[in-house]
């Protein structure tokens, strides 16, 4: 379950219905260019915003937890730039996005705390590309880890760490079994 603090844009958004939607690992939420309907969020599970290459490999552009808002830029706009992908089973909950962009069209403490929320989404954004501008996969995986307190997720979705610091999952695997 969320804990949501007082003052946070969560806490305007219980003013509104929801709908509780639930996904399977690798099931897709929503593709690009679909029209955006719906804020989600998400309550359970992990979600990856994602573009694919041409290769056919993923760049993840956002790593949506508990307690995420799924393509938050997406409120202001009317189709998707990317898709999003339940990396595990995950539970989302949405709202209305008319009624949304109403609360925040008349609300401004609404307003500022979606501000919040994007700005510690920029900061999460250009620790990302730190990241990715690191040269060797070495550097990468240890950058990834100070950020994510040293912590790995379980063994079955490291290939969803090397997506998002930007290298195949071979060298990622070689580089942890180098410091086993």
């Amino acid at each position: 379950m969320i804990t949501i603090m007082t003052g946070s844009f969560f806490s305007f958004l219980n003013e509104f219905s929801h709908q509780n939607h639930s996904f399977a690992a690798g099931q897709m939420i929503v593709d690009m260019d679909d029209a955006v309907t719906r804020l989600y969020m998400v309550t359970n599970g992990m979600v990856h915003l994602v573009r694919f290459r041409e290769d056919g490999g993923v760049v993840v552009l956002q790593r949506a937890g508990v307690g995420a808002i799924l393509a938050e830029a997406s409120v202001f706009s009317g189709r998707y730039h990317c898709a999003a992908m339940a990396v595990r089973a995950c539970e989302l909950r949405s709202y209305p996005l008319k009624a949304v962009r109403g609360l925040l069209e008349t609300k401004p403490a609404a307003s500022q705390a979606y501000a919040l929320h994007l700005a510690g989404e920029v900061r999460a954004a250009r620790k990302r590309a730190e990241i990715l501008a690191l040269k060797t996969v070495a550097e990468r995986l240890t950058a990834w880890l100070t950020w994510n307190q040293g912590q790995m997720p379980e063994r079955g979705v490291w290939h969803h760490v090397a997506d998002e610091i930007g290298v195949s999952r071979e060298a990622l695997y070689r580089e942890l079994a180098k410091r086993r």
